[in-house]
């Protein structure tokens, strides 16, 4: 990389920064700040708006697997998610009415949290409907995950994002209470990653979505590759929702789908029966694309409820499948 290269990645993290520290003015504490924390507790931060429907489920499973406190913005919800999360003991939650694109799609809002809680700690960034498995989490929880990394000299983990679908139309039926009692299905491949100059973040893209949504324009499908674990550091900054990060030796961390480096998987539970109802909403709003014209095609076919379910589809059964799939990496964790 040359001089001037790392003077310009240099520069934009520190834009990054200047831009949470700012930000921080779009949020009103409504709860508690977090309490002091132990050198190793797992903090949780999300950013989020009507997500009634699923976030139960999300606290109860990242509870179980051992996160300690969360750190939250509502920006702005109008379906009980507000009221339920100031109620809940282990969320520190802040209010905004401000604008999710202007906030770079709640990023500066985020940057913000770990930059003024996150330093030191492993920090688990997640969005309300992606659930983290990884290898033996039906038994080791994120404690003996972030051990094992500090022991290793790892700085983080990355995870590639699987879109979970039904066996028939989406947006059909009941909402759920667990979102894999009705999302069992996955599109095992093809999936393909580059990585990009010059932060040398990975792009990985492929799957479902584009299958079903993108197949005249795969490259405008969704980033499929995320570093959503890290022991955080006041200097570090997302760039690009937890799929690009600086200072870019972060973007290391994740090689993508049959990589050597140890890796998880988030399963994607978007198209839970509410799905065709959002699709409406963010077309509404125009809140979550930088051209959300581009995109007025894709929520049109979601309104339209198709089946993403064909004969390739596969049932998902564990962490032991998308290790052998080669969608995740072990490493010797165990």
């Amino acid at each position: 990389m040359s001089l001037l290269t790392n003077y310009k990645l240099v520069w934009k993290r520190r834009r990054l920064l200047w831009r949470a520290f700012r930000a921080r003015r779009d949020l009103a504490r409504v709860s508690e700040p977090p309490p002091e924390l132990a050198k190793d507790a797992i903090l949780g931060v999300m950013c989020l708006r009507d997500e009634m429907g699923r976030l139960p489920y999300t606290l109860d499973y990242y509870r179980k697997l051992g996160v300690a406190h969360f750190c939250v913005v509502d920006n702005d919800s109008q379906d009980g998610t507000f009221d339920y999360l100031r109620n809940q003991t282990d969320v520190s939650l802040w209010h905004t009415k401000a604008s999710y694109r202007d906030a770079r799609f709640g990023l500066d809002w985020t940057n913000w949290l770990l930059m003024k809680f996150g330093h030191g700690h492993w920090c688990l960034t997640i969005d309300a409907d992606e659930l983290l498995v990884y290898a033996h989490h039906d038994r080791l929880d994120l404690a003996a995950l972030t051990r094992w990394l500090d022991a290793n000299g790892q700085l983080g983990f990355g995870a590639m994002m699987l879109e979970l679908y039904p066996n028939g139309p989406i947006g059909a039926g009941q909402m759920p209470d667990n979102p894999l009692d009705l999302l069992e299905y996955f599109d095992a491949a093809p999936y393909r990653a580059v990585r990009q100059s010059p932060m040398q973040n990975l792009w990985l893209q492929g799957g479902v979505r584009e299958r079903v949504f993108f197949q005249d324009n795969p490259r405008q499908s969704p980033t499929l590759n995320k570093v959503p674990l890290i022991r955080w550091n006041r200097r570090y900054a997302y760039v690009n929702s937890t799929h690009s990060l600086l200072p870019r030796k972060l973007n290391h961390l994740y090689d993508g789908p049959g990589g050597a480096m140890p890796s998880g998987v988030l399963l994607h539970t978007k198209f839970l029966p509410e799905v065709t109802q959002k699709a409406e909403e963010d077309t509404a709003r125009r809140q979550h694309f930088h051209d959300p014209d581009q995109f007025t095609a894709y929520y049109q076919a979601v309104s339209t409820q198709p089946n993403m379910h064909n004969q390739q589809s596969q049932k998902y059964t564990g962490w032991h499948q998308l290790a052998t799939l080669g969608l995740m990496t072990p490493g010797n964790f165990s």
